[in-house]
């Protein structure tokens, strides 16, 4: 079975590559695409720049032991203070990611022999939508002289 690429490349835009990422996401259930249609994000220059900055440990509060006279009021307030201090790290590494460089998108489409129709409307609809359109999308074929890079690139890629 041979398999396809597109490569889009989002610059800077983050927010694009995220809303790219969410729309593949919602094809692939609506259309059961799980093991045909896959992607992965690539942030060359974020991963050197993070692997340059030696990792600072974050300063973690001791909290005292519960006391059991508070109840379940302590309880709501700590898992809530746990669910914001959770998506604090995560908004630090988007915003982090988006100020230090470029993101690219790499999908592959891997349908068999027989779906040959429906390898060839997906590889004309996704370059067409619009997240994708102003990303300068290219598709690498099986029979293309990069084809071999890229299939490694994307293996590669978490």
């Amino acid at each position: 079975m041979a398999h396809s690429y597109i490569k889009l490349d989002f610059g800077t835009d983050e927010e694009m590559a995220q809303q790219a990422r969410h729309k593949l996401d919602g094809w692939r259930q609506a259309f059961r695409l799980d093991k045909k249609l896959q992607y992965k994000l690539e942030r060359p220059e974020s991963e050197s720049a993070a692997a340059e900055a030696p990792s600072k440990p974050e300063p973690t509060a001791k909290a005292a032991p519960p006391e059991k006279s508070k109840g379940k009021a302590a309880e709501k307030t700590k898992g809530k203070a746990a669910s914001a201090k959770s998506s604090a790290p995560a908004a630090e590494k988007s915003a982090s990611a988006a100020a230090n460089g470029k993101v690219a998108l790499l999908v592959r489409l891997y349908f068999s022999s027989h779906e040959k129709l429906s390898e060839q409307r997906w590889l004309e609809r996704i370059p067409s939508e619009e997240p994708f359109r102003s990303a300068s999308p290219k598709v690498v074929h099986h029979s293309d002289p990069e084809f071999e890079s890229t299939d490694k690139q994307f293996e590669a890629l978490e």
